[in-house]
């Protein structure tokens, strides 16, 4: 991987490096490595160790856990993208015979399923996956704890079923169907199931003495895509890449964008904490700024992969022991250090190639009774609704054949936005979800429902 740390400016580069040296001394981590990426590619790679010498590089493996399950994820949406299934379907329609089969795709994916948390013992992170080797050994008797879709409770067979269901679809293994559509066409070629030379060791560190134990790397057979890739802050970067912005040999930025898009009702201490998840991918807003990525643990290491699409950066974060540093924080605050010392240089404003006089027509201030909101055309072709003060419901909108427009996000999404026009052509007003929204608070001429007074506006005198 070529290093680009000039891009960035020494100040920002000692910032950054100053975090990562904080995060692995007080975390007591024999190893800690970070790589930022900017723009779509890597502009800042870091690493702390506690071996005199060379230490790890971009190029050095390190088990990511649970980012594994991004990976996976990815997988299924590319199955929904062909058309092989709907993310509504259960389980059962595609991998009959399971026991978790009422659960659709799309719980599964975004850990609302109602599934345990974890397997049967004994604990799967510690022992081979070969104690494991049916499902029915992974979920259990019960594999149900919660009624199907009402809550997010984390579930780690939950990614087992959905690997179970990439290799029924796909007809091959996990792991072949994951280096064939991700890896490869990616360039994520130090990412694999096994560990690959040169990795790292995996340690635990006394909680309360200066002393390290090594921990077992076990196969976890079925549990794979739940937890099982070795990779490096090199391949994460180009990964978080993808997640940011799509790519179309994998998946479209559409697509990609739904992963971000929360999925899961949200517990109550979820809510105050500002986290949420969506299909395979962890959701939070941390110091006004909203970051998606995934957060990783195995015994003996631990991973963090941190996205702001605003700001256009992102963070990978890896260190060699069980607990210690909250890579998490880590993660947030090196994207938050370039976000905030070089901010994002937007793209110069240029006009419209083409202007729609249909679109003109409807742009401009509009009333929701008194409430006043500003229509913008945008230079994507879609129209976008925002209060003109305060906060409020906001949305964008999609373009129909019939002249109506459907919206995409927050209240609106899914409504239609309908232009009424008067005898000679000209817009009345707008019909938005039943809603009237005119060019004057209550015009006296629209259809307001419960109508309008005749004597108009008053004082109180």
């Amino acid at each position: 991987m070529t290093r680009t740390q000039e891009v960035l400016l020494p100040a920002t580069r000692r910032a950054l490096l100053h975090r990562i040296a904080v995060a692995q001394a007080e975390g007591r981590a024999p190893s800690l490595v970070a790589a930022v990426v900017r723009d779509g590619q890597a502009v800042w790679h870091g690493a702390r160790t506690s071996v005199d010498g060379h230490g790890p590089d971009e190029t050095v493996q390190y088990r990511i856990g649970s980012i594994t399950k991004t990976f996976t994820a990815v997988l299924v949406m590319r199955l929904r993208d062909e058309g092989v299934l709907d993310l509504g379907d259960p389980l059962e329609k595609h991998l009959p015979g399971t026991g978790a089969g009422e659960a659709t795709i799309a719980e599964l994916l975004a850990h609302t399923a109602g599934l345990a948390a974890e397997s049967p013992a004994p604990w799967w992170e510690r022992t081979p996956g070969s104690l494991r080797p049916e499902l029915s050994d992974v979920l259990g008797e019960q594999p149900h704890l919660h009624p199907v879709g009402r809550r997010h409770h984390y579930s780690n067979p939950g990614y087992t079923l959905l690997g179970a269901l990439v290799e029924e679809l796909r007809g091959a293994p996990w792991e072949e169907v994951l280096r064939a559509e991700i890896l490869e066409p990616l360039g994520l070629h130090r990412t694999s199931t096994q560990p690959e030379p040169p990795h790292a060791g995996g340690w635990a560190v006394h909680p309360w003495a200066d002393a390290m134990l090594p921990e077992p790397a076990e196969d976890l057979g079925r549990m794979a895509p739940a937890g099982q890739l070795w990779s490096t802050t090199g391949d994460l970067a180009r990964f978080a890449a993808f997640l940011a912005r799509g790519d179309e040999r994998v998946l479209s930025a559409e697509s990609v964008r739904e992963m971000r898009t929360p999925a899961a009702p949200a517990e109550a201490a979820d809510v105050v904490d500002g986290a949420t998840y969506g299909l395979g991918m962890q959701i939070q807003c941390r110091d006004g700024r909203l970051l998606v990525g995934h957060s990783g643990s195995l015994p003996g290491f631990l991973a963090n992969l941190t996205i702001s699409v605003e700001d256009d950066v992102a963070a990978v974060v890896l260190a060699n022991c069980t607990s210690g540093p909250l890579l998490g924080a880590v993660g947030a605050d090196l994207v938050r250090i370039v976000a905030e010392a070089e901010p994002r240089i937007p793209e110069p404003w240029r006009p419209l190639r083409e202007v729609d006089p249909a679109m003109l027509e409807l742009v401009g201030q509009w009333y929701w009774g008194t409430h006043a909101f500003g229509l913008r055309a945008t230079a994507d072709g879609l129209l976008a609704l925002a209060p003109l003060a305060g906060g409020g419901r906001r949305a964008r909108f999609r373009a129909n054949d019939d002249g109506t427009w459907t919206g995409l996000e927050g209240y609106y999404a899914g409504e239609l936005l309908r232009p009424e026009r008067r005898p000679d052509g000209s817009v009345s007003h707008l019909d938005l979800g039943s809603f009237v929204f005119t060019r004057q608070p209550y015009h006296p001429e629209a259809p307001v429902p419960g109508g309008v007074a005749p004597e108009g506006w008053r004082g109180i005198g």
